[in-house]
Parts: C-alpha cells; sequence; structure tokens
C-alpha cells in the first residue's frame, strides 16, 4: 500500500510519516510505504486514481479531486486545528497577530494551502485585491523532492519573498535564521477564530477502499492514534524518524516541534470542524452546498480515535 504525503521535511504531516517509520502500520499487518506527492491536489488526485491508497494531507484539499466530497472519507485527524503559520521577514517589524501586515506584502504559498491564508484575511476584513497583497507560490518550491516549508524560509532569507503562509518546520528555520517573525499561529490563538477549523491535517481514503477493505481502513485509524500516543510518551522518537527522513539540520529539529504540537494530537473528527471546515470551503468556492458530517467523515471507524 501507499500513502501519499505532500511535505515531508515538516511536522505537519508527521504522524503518518513517522507510523510508517516507527512500524506501526506493520504491526496491524498493513504494508504501507511513503510517497511525497507536491502540491497536495496532486496527492488527492493520486488516491482518486488508485495510484495511493491514502492520502495524508490537508482535509480540505480532498476537494480538488473529490468535488463536493463524493468518493472520499476522512478517517482520522494526524492533529486538530489549521496548523500553517503567518511568518514575514523580520525587517518589518510585524507584531504577533498583525494580520493587517500583510497589505502590499508577497506571500508564499503552496496551491491549496493557500486558501487557508485567503480565507483567513478574508475573514480578518482584508481584500488581497484591495489591499495588495500577493499570495503566489514560492520560487523553486516545484520540483520533484523540494520541501515547501524549507525551501519557503530559503527565499524569505534570500528575500525573494516577503513572508510565506507554511509549516512548522519552515517557520522554525526561518525564524532561527533570523530572518523571520511569526505573525499569525492560528491553532494557539492567532488571527480569527473560526479560522481554527478551516482544516486540519487528516488521513483520507477512498468510499471504495472503505467498502472492499474495511478491516485495513481500520487498520490505519489504529496506526496513526498508537502514534500519536508514542510520540506524546516518547517525543525524542521523532528524532529517531527524523534521522531516516530529514537533512541533518531538519532532522534535529523535529523533536522540539512534535513536543509543541502535542496539545493538539487527537484522531478525533468533531461535527464542529466539519461544520467550519465546510463553511470555508464555501466561502472560497470550492464546495457547492454544505454535506452533512457522515458524507465527509468515516464514522464507522469514530470509536478507534480514542
Amino acid at each position: 500500500m501507499k500513502l501519499a504525503v505532500p511535505d515531508l521535511i515538516s511536522n505537519s504531516y508527521f504522524p503518518a510519516a513517522a507510523a510508517v517509520e516507527l512500524g506501526f502500520f506493520a504491526r496491524e499487518g498493513l504494508d504501507v510505504s511513503l510517497e511525497l506527492i507536491f502540491p497536495v491536489n496532486k496527492a488527492y488526485e493520486a488516491l482518486r486514481d488508485g495510484t495511493v491508497d491514502f492520502v495524508g494531507g490537508s482535509a480540505h484539499s480532498a476537494l480538488a479531486a473529490f468535488p463536493d466530497w463524493a468518493g472520499v472519507k476522512l478517517l482520522c485527524a494526524q492533529g486538530q486545528g489549521m496548523y500553517w503559520f503567518l511568518v514575514l521577514h523580520s525587517r518589518f517589524g510585524a507584531q504577533r497577530g498583525e494580520v493587517g501586515i500583510v497589505r502590499g506584502k508577497r506571500i508564499g504559498a503552496a496551491p491549496w494551502v493557500d486558501l487557508g491564508l485567503r480565507g483567513l484575511l478574508a475573514e480578518a476584513g482584508i481584500d488581497v485585491v484591495a489591499d495588495q497583497v500577493s499570495i503566489a507560490p514560492v520560487p523553486g518550491a516545484a520540483g520533484a523532492g523540494v520541501n515547501f516549508g524549507v525551501t519557503a524560509a530559503k527565499a524569505l532569507v534570500a528575500r525573494e519573498i516577503d513572508g510565506f503562509w507554511a509549516n512548522g518546520m519552515g517557520t522554525e528555520v526561518a525564524v532561527r535564521s533570523g530572518a523571520g517573525s511569526v505573525v499569525l499561529d492560528v491553532r494557539r490563538g492567532d488571527g480569527p477564530p473560526a479560522a481554527f477549523n478551516f482544516t486540519l491535517a487528516a488521513l483520507a481514503a477512498t468510499d471504495a477502499f472503505i467498502a472492499e477493505r474495511p478491516e485495513a481502513a481500520a487498520a490505519a485509524v489504529r496506526a496513526i492514534v498508537a502514534t500519536q500516543r508514542a510520540l506524546a510518551a516518547d517525543p525524542e522518537l521523532a528524532t529517531k524518524v527524523g534521522a531516516k527522513l530529514f537533512p541533518a539540520a531538519e532532522a534535529q529539529l523535529i523533536a522540539e516541534l512534535i513536543r509543541r504540537d502535542l496539545p493538539y494530537y487527537s484522531a478525533a473528527i468533531s461535527p464542529a470542524t466539519v461544520t467550519g471546515m465546510n463553511a470555508f470551503a464555501q466561502g472560497t468556492g470550492i464546495l457547492t452546498a454544505d454535506v452533512p458530517y457522515e458524507a465527509v467523515v468515516a464514522t464507522r471507524f469514530a470509536g478507534l480515535w480514542n
């Protein structure tokens, strides 16, 4: 089986990657390999086309390949809340929570990830056109195997962009370099409260896979839950995984990032989360109408989340 993630050198989808590398899928009887497919819409297209069996990515992005959630289900969460950071170059002297600082700035963001920022800015009363906010892919981030967040951090240092909207690893690299300042961390209370439920890191499979292989789907959920618990008990396990998957510098950072993420490690996907995500998706035009909770989430596995 194949599990696609859109970003590898990152804490965003780390439970899925760690479930492979620490052997938790194998313990459940699943032979799962990890595959990097960027951007996230391409990962979900691979799921739709049957070239991968699972996607560990941003939940709302499933709509890129499965309009109105038809044919796909979220099996569980890897973590709660929208998990990207808004980082601006330190030369701007941005204060934490100062959303308006984006006016007139060039912000790097990956396809479909950018929708979270656009929705957040709209919620905050910022018109990206009138306020001349440029949101576009980061130069050099489209190549195979390239990590978006770390590439964004390097682009910020080089002043190719004024800021970026990306994962915690890219944020940490930018801040430690002295080039970046965190403006928004939605999960920890920055920005409009509604933005927390715009998306979350999830594990997804097709309806066909769930129907044909329900035990395999259940085993995948158990593997994610077991990985979350193992990392909570010993965050240093993250360093072991990082040593296999990351460059040396980022491997040394990952355990600290996982410690920070532990409060959000719950596999549950609540009705409130789906309501908020669907409202965001409708507002950004990627969902045509509200869809019931049961049409988005594979509720048959809810008993495994805890």
